[in-house]
């Protein structure tokens, strides 16, 4: 048996390419994913772990417990020393951290809203500091100069002596550059930018009364853990120590757990493709084994059991899974090499290394390649193995029984209606998984389906005459097979319309939101959300054209018990900068020192306009009550309480704003806003949105999320292409007697070709249509979902896009046909009428 397989599959070479084609591209994804992630991971462990070569015990402050105490410097240069000075340390560091934005000689912020740090230089012995070794210049030594890392330096063309602009909370400062320094710091491998002060500039810079973390190296011949038992005898109470050993156990531990997640990912649309994949291989072993019927039945006849004609399939299977499973790993190690390369030129900067590819790997791909294939050819090999020797030698094709195809219809109604059921429950669980249970229950069912689609499509078909009829009735002849080829495509673009549909909606809610929420013109913040000093509303004030501007400063505590969102803002000016809508009450009470509180909690705590609301700051125990001014609908823009700056200052450890409403006299306009940003130094840092901004700055987030998960789809639609190709291929293969007999009576080559390409086309539409309703369906059930906590969602169905998404399904039944059609129409007519 396992010969006569062998022998079937080099007999049939040809047409098992695109099974071979579509078990590679599967597993080239699955494989090509867990090839990137462990070399991504290895690399940025073996780079982070040179960072913590200085550090043998790291002590931070986990704060005071009391109001005073809480505040209380701990972690300073008296503390810094005589960690230093104990008995196996041997040296000692304060570090501290923060954002800080750095301009490059356009003016444009480095490093991206999230990835400028700036930090301080602390000399050690010898006056260098060993996180940062100078390759340039000379370190940091005034206010007036700074040092960066080589990496940023590369990418700005900042070289020393150079001047520099940067901000921390709001004011611009200029420096000179001092030095430049290699460093493996993770962020900025990552491909953020560093700034180094010297100490003192870098308390003041950036806001800090105590060192962030004290980084202790032990002498020769101490251990970490008796270094940092000496060191917890005399660090302060709130003080936790931790050993290097422990510090890069928890980075590699979330490098693992962030590496983690992009698999997982990446692994769902692998998924996806393998399974489309499935339908293809059933689709081509259904077909081999009915062109082999007599074979098979004299194989039955000469003494060979079901099990043993069932066992040929599969050792058939065995051997095109195992040569695809194979040239799937060595493609999927280039697709690796190219997700890597893609992320970096999108600006990703991913750490250097070498591939690796892990034993579980190789493993992983021979066996998902091998064990789908032969999953998907056990059914054929299984049904051809119950047909009997005497009924199989009578016919070349058993024709398909209608009892299965009512058992299946059958099947595919519960399973359906199971998931239809599933996506009105409560649970997003449940409902997610009731998605994928309805999307099963559709495939089952397509063989249904494609009879009233098909018939449907009869009208547009009459202008081809002929071809266009028999092209029709082709399409239906074999349901099942019609069904499979058809599910393929129909999985991928149910996917891409749903998110499609959801994106859509959702990006037009989050516009709707901003033009009924902001009245004001533009919005001041720092670039990643940073606090700005009220130094930056004083120079929004001075601005000739400013009609009224008001902070937004952010505290929190417990409004009747409740935690909540405390924001402080301008009574005076808040009510023409904002819109809300009132259930009770209005904005004048604010100017009164009332406050104003979103529906939810109204709700929750029985409260109305004119009412007293217990309201208590996490800073404070004592409870003080304040008149409640209005309630307003709230949204994902203006939520919580709202009160008079007077009531939220004394509760903050220092007065910054979150953010500073503008109205300028004239409405939002270029000239307005380049008025803001000038009034404000051309400040890298500062972020000025108008309402359109804001929503397209959402908006591009969820494009480029939409875009990335169009790229990852295409594999699955391509796998779906292929599967239509496949089944043409072998159809015509199968038509050859027809074909002929249809060739001698008079119909041309140029019309084989179109009967084949029609048949593609009617096959690829039907896909098309089947998954964008089903994905229009999906995408209604999700936004009832986001309905409930977006109050201005509504669902868009994206018209322009389902065109397109149709239009490529006809192109992709065309290109499909372009092989099987030349094939077709290459048919010797005599020679096709005398084959069986």
């Amino acid at each position: 048996m396992f010969r006569t397989a062998l022998r079937n599959v080099l007999a049939h070479k040809a047409r098992l390419l695109m099974t071979v084609l579509a078990v590679m591209l599967g597993v080239a994804f699955v494989s090509g994913t867990l090839v990137f992630t462990d070399t991504f991971g290895n690399a940025y462990k073996n780079k982070s772990a040179k960072s913590f070569d200085h550090v043998s015990v790291a002590v931070q402050s986990d704060g005071g417990s009391g109001d005073e105490e809480k505040h209380k410097p701990r972690l300073t240069d008296s503390f810094v020393k005589k960690a230093g000075t104990l008995p196996g340390a041997d040296s000692a560091i304060g570090s501290v951290a923060g954002f800080t934005a750095l301009a490059d000689k356009d003016g444009k912020l480095v490093g991206g809203e999230w990835g400028t740090t700036g930090a301080n230089y602390y000399p050690g012995k010898g006056g260098k500091d060993p996180r940062y070794d100078l390759v340039d210049g000379t370190a940091p030594k005034s206010a007036g100069e700074l040092a960066l890392d080589s990496r940023t330096a590369g990418r700005t063309g900042y070289k020393v002596g150079d001047t520099v602009r940067y901000s921390t909370d709001g004011p611009v400062r200029t420096a000179k550059v001092s030095g430049i320094f290699d460093t493996d710091e993770g962020s900025v491998v990552a491909g953020g930018s560093l700034v180094v002060f010297d100490n003192q500039t870098a308390f003041k810079a950036l806001n800090k009364n105590q060192y962030d973390e004290i980084d202790v190296k032990a002498a020769a011949g101490t251990s970490e853990a008796s270094l940092e038992s000496a060191i917890e005898k005399i660090a302060p109470k709130d003080a936790s120590t931790t050993t290097g050993g422990e510090l890069k156990s928890q980075q590699d531990s979330m490098i693992e757990e962030q590496t983690s997640s992009m698999s997982q990912v990446l692994l769902i649309f692998a998924g996806i493709a393998l399974f489309v994949g499935i339908f293809i291989i059933a689709n081509t072993f259904t077909m081999l084994v009915a062109q082999r019927t007599k074979e098979l039945a004299l194989m039955r006849a000469v003494g060979a059991s079901r099990r043993q004609v069932t066992r040929s399939v599969l050792i058939e299977a065995f051997i095109v899974g195992m040569i695809a499973a194979v040239t799937g790993f060595a493609l999927g190690i280039g697709v690796a090499v190219g997700l890597e390369s893609m992320m970096n030129s999108a600006g990703a900067s991913l750490p250097d290394g070498p591939l690796v590819i892990a034993p579980t790997t190789i493993v992983v791909a021979l066996i998902i390649g091998v064990v789908v294939t032969m999953l998907a050819a056990w059914l054929p090999g299984r049904r051809a193995a119950k047909i009997a020797p005497v009924a199989a030698m009578n016919s070349v094709h058993a024709t398909p029984t209608m009892r299965g195809l009512v058992v299946r219809n059958t099947i595919g109604s519960v399973i359906v209606a199971l998931g239809a059921v599933m996506l009105f429950m409560k649970d997003n669980y449940v409902k997610s998984g009731g998605a994928g249970v309805m999307l099963v229950g559709v495939i089952v069912l397509t063989p249904l389906l494609s009879r009233p689609f098909i018939a449907a499509s009869a009208p547009l078909l009459k202008p081809f005459g002929v071809t266009g009829k028999l092209s029709r009735l082709n399409s239906v002849r074999n349901p099942r097979r019609t069904a499979s080829t058809a599910a393929a495509l129909m999985i991928g673009l149910t996917l891409i319309t749903a998110m499609t549909v959801v994106a859509t909606s959702m990006s037009s809610a989050i516009n709707k939101m901003a033009a009924g929420s902001m009245k004001a013109d533009f919005s001041v913040s720092m670039a990643n959300f940073q606090p700005l000093t009220p130094e930056v509303r004083e120079k929004l004030d001075k601005i000739p054209d400013a009609e009224a501007t008001s902070p937004l400063r952010q505290a929190y505590g417990e409004a009747d018990g409740s935690f909540t969102t405390i924001s402080g803002v301008d009574p005076k000016t808040f009510g023409s900068l904002v819109g809300m809508d009132f259930t009770g009450g209005s904005m004048d009470g604010l100017k009164a020192g009332g406050v104003l509180i979103d529906e939810d909690l109204a709700k929750d705590r029985g409260l109305k306009a004119g009412g007293t609301l217990p309201l208590k700051f996490e800073d404070d125990d004592k409870t003080v009550k304040v008149k409640v001014a209005g309630v307003y609908e709230g949204n994902e823009m203006l939520n919580g309480v709202f009160a008079p700056t007077s009531v939220v200052d004394p509760h903050l450890t220092k007065v910054v704003d979150k953010q500073v409403l503008v109205k300028m006299k004239g409405g939002a306009s270029d000239k307005a806003e380049d008025a803001i940003v000038k009034a404000l130094g051309e400040n890298p840092a500062i972020t000025v949105q108008d309402k359109d901004a804001i929503s397209n700055a959402v908006a591009g987030a969820i494009n480029m999320m939409l875009n990335m998960l169009y790229g990852l789809l295409a594999m699955a639609v391509l796998i779906a292409v292929l599967g239509v190709i496949n089944t043409l291929a072998m159809s015509v293969f199968e038509r050859k007697h027809e074909i002929g007999m249809l060739r001698a009576i008079g119909l041309d080559r140029a019309k084989v070709k179109q009967m084949v390409r029609l048949e593609a086309v009617i096959i690829s539409l039907f896909g098309a249509v089947l998954g964008i309703g089903l994905g229009l369906f999906m995408g209604w059930v999700a936004g009832g979902t986001i309905a409930n906590s977006v109050s201005t969602y509504a669902m868009e169905v994206p018209v322009g896009r389902i065109v397109i998404f149709l239009g490529i399904a006809a192109l992709v039944g065309v290109l499909a046909a372009v092989w099987p059609a030349r094939s077709a129409a290459k048919l010797n007519p005599l020679m096709a009428i005398k084959s069986e």
